[in-house]
């Protein structure tokens, strides 16, 4: 990574600054935000704040892992269809319950699955091996010691460490946390997002629009993409591009990052920029980036803010290269790219510009096989407001700002939107 304060001088900005720099500022300023108790019945995609350590083994007790009947195993050696092994039944072990009578040689107790092993008792002979004559079970295969039957332990011992701190918790972990017989967890707090459209032009879809109006789409991109890095909507806010209404949105308290989309370059009617400054740092503004050069980002006292361009493709580039990595961070999540990432060759080539990183929308064909790498082929790496070119593409293909490109035939990664 390239930490140089140096900054490249690029058309339109003053200067502007490398990718890398705007991401170090990033990592170094953005730590998870605080802790909070919840349920585990509402905790899916949380991050743990602490590890878990578990109360108790699971199982809880020796336990059978079929129906049938509880026995000594070596008791069934030589069992078979045409000679079997025949067994007094003194009881029953239904689960929840304490088992009726204790195994004895000669004797078994019938048992269903998740019922506590009887004493005496070393193996499960599956119902379907066996025959049953009044008070007789006649057992028709030999079975092992332990067969067919759950050790206290066997799954999660007590005090075993379950999951560390920093674990995002699927399905199957809060069903674990559950079985464990814990109901409230301590978690990474989700960080709250506001979202603010800055623009005259812009209307709400469903609502009439004038000849010279645009229909509003950024809100829309944004509040589908913070879910999935972890933060929560605080509010979605739409101003007039004047300077007071701008700085009522920016100032009001209560959000943990602030994204505001127009208003952002250094036109006549961007005032975003010097309302942050004012109201706080804008710590970087204009990026050595195609799309999203305007994009920006600084503090308003402890609240983290960014500076999305208002054009749609530039938006979303903006956000997946530095709102979003910062939401991750504040929200636990690991900082890096949250795409799938695919190998693919290069049908044509891509060219881009040294002392630039361009964001390459591509298509992918993968071949049925799947032996060969998939096909990758260019879009558009201009186009900040076609936003059909980000519909048509499957992902895209980041192209470092020391590179004048990739050749056709070279291997890429793609990051695909899913």
């Amino acid at each position: 990574m390239n930490n140089s304060p140096e900054k490249i001088r690029m058309r339109g900005f003053a200067k502007r600054y490398p990718v890398d720099r705007a991401i170090a500022w990033i990592d170094s300023q953005t730590r998870a935000i605080q802790a909070e108790t919840i349920r585990i019945d509402v905790a899916t995609g949380r991050v743990l704040a602490e590890p878990i350590i578990s109360p108790m083994n699971v199982p809880a007790f020796d336990r059978s892992a079929m129906d049938g009947y509880a026995l000594i195993a070596r008791e069934t050696i030589g069992a078979s269809e045409s000679v079997p092994i025949s067994f007094r039944l003194t009881g029953r072990s239904f689960p929840g319950s304490d088992p009726t009578s204790t195994v004895f040689p000669g004797t078994c107790v019938q048992i269903m699955t998740g019922a506590p092993i009887p004493g005496g008792a070393d193996a499960v002979i599956p119902v379907e091996y066996t025959a049953i004559d009044a008070e007789t079970v006649h057992v028709q295969q030999a079975i092992a010691q332990f067969k067919h039957l759950s050790k206290t332990g066997e799954d999660i011992r007590k005090e075993q460490e379950v999951f560390r701190a920093g674990h995002i918790l699927r399905a199957q972990d809060l069903a674990m946390l559950a079985a464990l017989g814990i109901p409230e967890i301590s978690v990474i707090q989700q960080p709250r997002v506001r979202i603010i459209l800055s623009g005259n032009e812009l209307v709400k879809p469903g609502e009439p629009r004038g000849q010279h109006q645009i229909f509003e789409a950024n809100s829309y991109l944004l509040k589908s993409l913070i879910p999935r890095d972890g933060g929560v909507i605080e509010s979605v806010q739409f101003v007039n591009d004047e300077r007071t209404a701008i700085k009522n949105a920016l100032e009001k308290p209560g959000a943990d990052l602030i994204l505001i989309s127009g208003g952002t370059s250094v036109g006549q009617e961007d005032f975003v920029p010097a309302v942050v400054n004012e109201l706080g740092e804008l710590a970087i503004h204009g990026i050595a980036m195609r799309p999203s050069s305007p994009s920006g980002m600084g503090k308003i006292g402890d609240s983290f803010v960014f500076l999305l361009p208002g054009n749609p493709v530039s938006c979303l580039c903006g956000y997946d290269f530095f709102a979003g990595r910062a939401l991750r961070i504040l929200a636990g999540y690991p900082a890096g790219w949250p795409h799938r990432q695919i190998q693919g060759r290069l049908k044509k080539k891509i060219s881009s510009a040294v002392g630039r990183t361009d964001y390459c929308r591509v298509s992918v064909c993968q071949d049925e096989t799947g032996a060969e790498p998939a096909g990758v082929i260019p879009l558009a790496i201009s186009g900040a407001s076609i936003l059909s070119t980000t519909v048509q593409a499957d992902g895209f293909v980041i192209i470092p700002e020391n590179l004048e490109g990739y050749p056709a035939g070279e291997n890429v990664i793609v990051n695909l939107y899913e």
